[in-house]
């Protein structure tokens, strides 16, 4: 690894500050380089100019390994740096904001190995962590041609031939299909049923398997999305991950950890469009003005800015729910995968929208990329499962949610501190598969806990705030109250159908409602010190109003808080902090002081 790790990242103070995982990946961010510089192959114009080829800038790879971002890949425990998945994904979001390509590629090696770590035995994981940790890459050998995400409809079969397996058939497309050494293929096990086995490349007889050709795509070109078919190929002994016909229950386990991760590369685009479109907003002059001081244009940008610090409050949490409360995982990473990119995608809308004709050229502004980031983010919201199917997953646990959704789960507080306090890092991740669990049942913090947070924000705000900030506060605690437990009550008492639109439109609205909890919590638990100052609580008021338009679109933002909001985007866009909750609570902090 290249450079030494800085003990605290540009621009912050504090506790946070010092966290380990912070200070990481702010030196990843320093060895990476500013994309808008013309230097290095992160930059803009060398990321366009080879995209156009459809490959990849050339030693962006090389780079990014000499650092060392694949031993974040490989868990402490197997002899890695990876310490928990909060860590990988403020990684992912600094190189996200650069080439999504790059990030892919390596967010498919982490899906790829996933089931190695959690079901593996001794011999499969020192097998695999060597390899990673030498550069190797791997992939999650699952889609077939005529199947897609039909996992119960599997036509790859191994059957068994003396201690070891022969394995059959194709599967496409797959991401590092070609370039990964490792594979978890999804195959009919003779005898067992469907399961996962460890298939490494080198051990395959030459002439058994042949790799297809990359498939073109709209966007992310120069990424390996290819095939494999396996034609009576050998497999040895010790293949097999985990229990014998447990395949289907460990896929829909594993994505857990990577629909959570998506929400960093989302993170990343959100940065990189809304720097892009601040930036030709204030140097862009039409009327004799610059452009951001035309109300819709101001507009737009504001709304991007409140929609990544939502994006954020509710990524973070959930990772860090994988080392605090990983049976939580099947509600809350599904929450992510469909509300995170949603909001990307709507981020890329309205700074295409502040772009106008130039956010269309593939040249000019930044060198040309926002083109680029639009095709490729659109990747998102299908990777591990659409849209549609992460809201069917979540409807089909909102009955028991909303049963209990007024009533405080058993040692609440504690998890929710351990998910939403910053001052301490996320627990150390020990991969265990028995810790994942296929629903949540009643397990749902976040939902459980909004009753008793709006009664201590309610006593914060008349201790601590000032009247016209309390007030605000108040009342758009009050409007989410009101609609949350109608919401809920409604849920309880009818019979939902997951499969319904009415069942997908019930499930966005709770994803709304989860965000705006884990904004809360975040204020409670990390901003205690803050609260008091300029923006400090203003933030979570404007990020509440926020999320309550997305239910009433009659609702609007609080004026008066937005100059200091608008300030703290121009220092961002100047300095070399991204824009994040973490910014917020500096400029909290330098206020106060």
């Amino acid at each position: 690894m290249t450079g030494e790790v800085s003990d605290r990242p540009h621009g912050m103070t504090g506790e946070v500050s010092g966290r380990p995982s912070y200070a990481l990946a702010a030196d990843f961010e320093r060895v990476l380089g500013d994309p808008a510089a013309s230097g290095g192959p992160f930059s803009h114009p060398e990321t366009v100019e080879h995209e156009e080829l459809g490959a990849l800038p050339p030693g962006a790879v090389d780079l990014v390994r000499s650092w060392g971002f694949s031993r974040y890949l490989v868990p402490e425990h197997f002899g890695g740096g990876l310490r928990n998945l909060e860590q990988l994904v403020l990684l992912t979001r600094a190189l996200s904001r650069r080439n999504l390509t790059v990030a892919v590629m390596f967010g498919s090696a982490l899906l790829g190995v996933n089931p190695v770590w959690l079901w593996g035995d001794e011999e499969q994981r020192a097998l695999v962590a060597r390899g990673v940790l030498d550069g190797d890459l791997a992939c999650f050998a699952v889609s077939e041609p005529d199947h897609g995400s039909d996992l119960g409809t599997n036509e790859t079969t191994a059957s068994t031939d003396g201690d070891g397996y022969v394995l059959t058939g194709e599967k496409w497309p797959v991401g590092n299909a070609t370039r990964g050494r490792f594979l978890s293929v999804y195959a009919a096990v003779e005898g067992v049923g469907p399961s996962l086995l460890l298939v490494d490349k080198r051990q395959l007889a030459p002439g058994s398997w042949d790799n297809h050709p990359f498939v073109r795509t709209v966007g992310l070109r120069g990424h390996d999305l290819s095939g494999i078919t396996f034609r009576d190929t050998e497999v040895p002994a010790g293949a097999l991950l985990g229990r014998p016909g447990a395949g289907l229950a460990q896929i829909l386990q594993v994505l857990q950890i990577t629909r959570t991760a998506i929400g960093a590369l989302s993170l990343g685009t959100m940065d990189s469009v809304l720097r892009i479109a601040l930036r030709h907003a204030r140097e862009r002059v039409l009327y004799g003005q610059e452009i951001y001081r035309i109300p819709v244009i101001r507009r737009h940008l504001v709304h991007a800015h409140l929609d990544l610090l939502i994006a954020e409050c509710t990524t973070l949490p959930v990772a860090r729910a994988l080392s605090v409360a990983p049976s939580r995982l099947s509600l809350w990473s599904s929450v992510v995968k469909y509300l995170v990119p949603t909001l990307g995608e709507e981020v890329v809308q309205e700074s295409a929208r502040v772009l106008g004709a130039r956010g269309y050229l593939r040249e000019g502004v930044a060198s040309g990329v926002f083109q680029k980031l639009q095709r490729d983010h659109a990747i998102a919201s299908v990777f591990e499962g659409t849209t549609h199917v992460n809201l069917h997953g979540i409807a089909s646990q909102l009955p028991t949610v909303a049963q209990v959704a007024d009533r405080p789960a058993p040692g609440q507080d504690g998890v929710l501190r351990q998910l939403f306090d910053w001052s301490e890092e996320a627990p150390v991740w020990h991969p265990s598969g028995r810790a994942l669990r296929l629903t949540n049942a009643t397990e749902d913090e976040i939902t459980r806990g909004w009753g008793p947070a709006v009664a201590e924000a309610r006593l914060i705000a008349e201790r601590e705030l000032p009247v016209s900030e309390a007030d605000a506060l108040l009342k758009v605690l009050d409007a989410l109250s009101a609609r949350r437990a109608a919401f809920y009550t409604r849920i309880a008492a009818e019979s939902l159908d997951a499969a319904t639109t009415e069942g997908q439109d019930r499930a966005a609205e709770h994803c709304v409602h989860h965000a705006a909890a884990s904004c809360l919590y975040t204020w409670l638990y990390s901003f205690a010190g803050e609260r008091a100052s300029a923006g400090g609580t203003g933030w979570l008021v404007l990020v509440l109003q926020r999320l309550l338009a997305r239910l009433d679109p009659t609702a609007g933002l609080e004026e008066s808080l937005l100059p200091w909001l608008e300030e703290l985007m121009f220092g961002c866009l100047d300095g070399p902090e991204y824009f994040s909750l973490r910014a917020v609570k500096a400029a909290a902090g330098t206020a106060e002081g």
